[in-house]
């Protein structure tokens, strides 16, 4: 857990834009399990330049109230996102759908997905997905 912080305070502070350059992911695609208190990501690996990659995060109301998704925005126009139910009860989860469109890229990619609630104690989920984009 310590290296995957590490890593992407590392990334965050070298990002520029859409485009961040990143080592090439090693081993097998794994995701850590969305916790509403820590970054979630989802590793695609390698995909062909012109890919549109789509991955399916759980988003789950871990609080005693009813949550309310206020809206999802994405570092970059080449991700998009869409969510089943935005008005979660307690212990509810929902689907966020996410696609990246790796037209243009190549390299290591990682973008962002952000989901704004209205639970005071934790208003934005962090979402990141990562790919190594081949021509």
């Amino acid at each position: 857990m310590k290296k995957v912080f590490l890593g992407l305070l590392f990334l965050s502070i070298t990002s520029i834009g859409c485009f961040a350059e990143l080592p090439p992911p090693t081993g097998n695609i794994t995701q850590v399990p969305p916790a509403n208190d820590a970054a979630a990501v989802w590793a695609f690996g390698q995909i062909k330049e012109g890919t549109v990659a789509k991955h399916t995060f759980i988003f789950k109301n871990d609080t005693q109230k009813t949550v309310t998704i206020k809206d999802v925005n994405t570092s970059c126009g080449c991700t998009a996102s869409q969510v089943k139910n935005k008005v979660l009860a307690a212990g509810e989860q929902t689907d966020i759908d996410v696609s990246f469109n790796s037209k243009n890229y190549s390299g290591s990619v990682e973008q962002f997905i952000f989901v704004n609630t209205d639970n005071i104690d934790k208003p934005v989920i962090k979402y990141v997905i990562k790919a190594d984009v081949i021509k």
